[in-house]
């Protein structure tokens, strides 16, 4: 599989990365600091969503129904060289479905999520799934 994006900015503004048909902007600026994501944040995003696309998808392979996943991840940065060193995400899943398997869903998550495997390569990756029974 082969991925694509294409990203600009403008001196001293900010910038934005095109996706087929999205747009997203983020800040480059001291001045967006506080309303647009940057680059750190954007990457744990990428994380984020490998994480609950791998859910979608392990939904249909291990036959469990959710209403909704929510995901909240952590970052530890380093400064020198400056890189993430940790970083801890807590998956929340809206189900009373009995077939869901937290324990097999997490193995799964972490054995098959194109960017967790990535990250998971070049930083500590911790994390735990909770059940939220509706």
């Amino acid at each position: 599989m082969k991925y694509f994006c294409n990203a600009s900015s403008i001196s001293k503004k900010n910038a934005s990365l095109k996706i087929k048909t999205s747009e997203i902007n983020f800040g480059t600026t001291p001045e967006t600091a506080d309303t647009l994501p940057n680059p750190a944040e954007l990457f744990l995003g990428s994380f984020s969503a490998c994480i609950l696309k791998n859910v979608e998808r392990f939904s249909g392979l291990m036959h469990f129904e959710y209403s909704k996943a929510e995901i909240m991840v952590k970052a530890t940065r380093l400064e020198k060289p400056p890189r993430m060193d940790e970083i801890n995400y807590e998956l929340m899943i809206y189900s009373s479905d009995d077939n869901l398997n937290i324990d097999l869903l997490q193995k799964n998550i972490e054995k098959f999520g194109t960017i967790f495997n990535t990250v998971k390569s070049s930083c500590t990756v911790s994390g735990q799934i909770k059940q939220i029974m509706e």
